[in-house]
């Protein structure tokens, strides 16, 4: 398939339509990067299938005229309970990299999440002027950890967010057998799907700056392999609730643990004092055949209470699957791989479209479902009789 057309956004309807433009537009390694998880890729498949297992119940005679879809989140004010998550080396789908995100986040009136292995500096993605959030990885030099949290003040970000499920690399295969790399190869094997590809090669060409700035000269550049030893060599193994008190006493605002699953986790960081949790299995990337993060709502809401900010990260396809997640007990949803799509289709045009297409259903849905505001949502989920949680004592 020849890929030189320039992809018409407004001619994709769905993040299904995103994807395919995304998987035409990106040469194989790169798309298995983005596209693959760990092992069998079972937590893949299943953190979207697990939204299917919960049906709507639509209200209907409502005289509702419209939607508003506005929350608060993490003491920001925002357009929707949509989260942009942070991703790792952005630029490998597109020039634009972070901060065509964090740009077309800001625009929407959403939260952005900025990767500690980002491509964009923690000062320059600032520049957009979204409600921002930071991710942490706990490294073994405390001062690196400390010189991030310092730009991050400085910079203004609202709240940090502490992944917890690295403390070794996932079992990727796809990257396995294609011998990825960051920058990719142009090798023997690979030239022809490149050559196919000229507006990926073409952004590749034009800008070869892959650094991941915000860990500076500490990772050498142009070497998947070194980036890969020095991330197991520095993110520490023995990470433990010590460093998240000692966070909390680091850092003011919001702090959330990326990577929760287990409702003894959950308890945990309440009683430790975080402001919320990610949930997630890190898409699918770490290890493989676990519970899908949208069916550990309802369960670590009963445990935790109203309070803490569940957030959703995983499978999330469609703004049904946003209106599922809340009427379960999340508080929002939180999204990379569709955002990656719209980006690697058409730069920040493309994840402006992502975003879009996801709000858009998100009303549509909400309106069928008889519920005019996110706290409609919350105090009268839409859920069948058999599917809905014991209200919160």
């Amino acid at each position: 398939m020849w890929t030189g057309i320039v992809t018409r956004l407004d001619r994709l309807w769905s993040i299904a339509d995103l994807r395919r433009a995304a998987r035409a537009r990106l040469p194989r390694p790169v798309w298995d990067y983005l596209e693959g998880g760990a092992e069998s890729e079972i937590s893949i498949a299943g953190n979207c299938a697990a939204f299917d297992a919960h049906r709507l119940v639509p209200r209907t005679l409502t005289g509702m005229s419209g939607t508003d879809m506005s929350t608060s989140l993490l003491g920001q004010r925002v357009a929707a309970p949509l989260m942009l998550s942070p991703t790792g080396m952005t630029r490998l789908f597109h020039a634009g990299k972070e901060l065509a995100v964090a740009r077309a986040a800001a625009r929407a009136g959403l939260f952005y999440g900025l990767s500690t292995f980002a491509t964009t500096s923690i000062e320059d993605a600032a520049v957009a002027n979204a409600p921002k959030l930071f991710q942490l990885y706990m490294f073994r030099d405390r001062g690196l950890s400390e010189e991030l949290l310092a730009r991050c003040r400085g910079a203004g970000y609202h709240a940090l967010c502490l992944t917890v499920d690295t403390t070794t690399s996932g079992n990727r295969l796809r990257d396995k057998h294609n011998g990825f790399t960051v920058p990719p190869r142009l090798g023997a094997r690979t030239l022809l799907d490149f050559a196919m590809r000229p507006h990926w090669v073409s952004g590749l060409l034009a800008d070869r700056d892959f650094r991941l700035v915000n860990v500076g000269a500490r990772v050498p550049a142009g070497s998947t392999e070194a980036f890969l030893a020095y991330a197991n060599r520095e993110i520490d193994p023995a990470i433990g609730w010590r460093d998240v008190d000692w966070l909390r006493s680091r850092w003011d605002g919001p702090i959330l643990l990326k990577g929760v699953l287990a409702v003894e986790d959950a308890v945990e960081a309440a009683r430790r004092g975080v402001q919320g949790l990610v949930l997630s299995n890190h898409g699918g990337r770490q290890i493989d055949n676990t519970i899908a993060p949208v069916d550990s709502v309802r369960p670590i809401r009963q445990a935790v209470g109203a309070d803490l900010t569940l957030v959703v990260d995983g499978g999330i396809r469609r703004g049904g699957d946003i209106v599922r997640a809340l009427a379960l007990g999340a508080d929002a949803c939180s999204i990379g791989r569709p955002y990656l799509y719209g980006l690697s289709a058409g730069g920040e045009a493309g994840v402006t479209r992502c975003i879009d297409l996801l709000l858009e259903e998100l009303a549509r849905t909400m309106q069928l479902c008889g519920t005019a505001t996110i706290a409609d949502l919350r105090a009268r989920p839409p859920l069948h009789p058999t599917d809905r949680s014991p209200e919160l004592q």
